[in-house]
């Protein structure tokens, strides 16, 4: 696991606030329910600052943020390098 996939985690895990949940890089985050369609607009924006790319929202449906592995492979397959 990459430093930056380890940030989103500790991310996801301030977001979700539920003590003693523990969670990885394939634990499903969206079909399961802990993060909601509202969360993804935060988790985009993060996965934007650590990825450095510009990743447009129409791209992007919430089963490609269900973990962080597919965030990371969604950023890497329709991300923009920023300037």
């Amino acid at each position: 696991m990459t430093p930056e996939e380890n940030k989103m985690i500790d991310y996801i895990a301030q977001l979700i606030r539920k003590p003693g949940m523990s969670i990885d890089e394939n634990t499903p985050l969206v079909s399961s329910g802990l993060i909601d369609s509202m969360a993804l607009v935060d988790l985009l924006l993060k996965l934007e600052e650590l990825t450095n790319r510009r990743i447009p929202a129409g791209k992007v449906q919430a089963k490609d943020m269900d973990t962080v592995a597919k965030m990371f492979a969604t950023a890497d397959r329709v991300g923009k390098p920023r300037r």
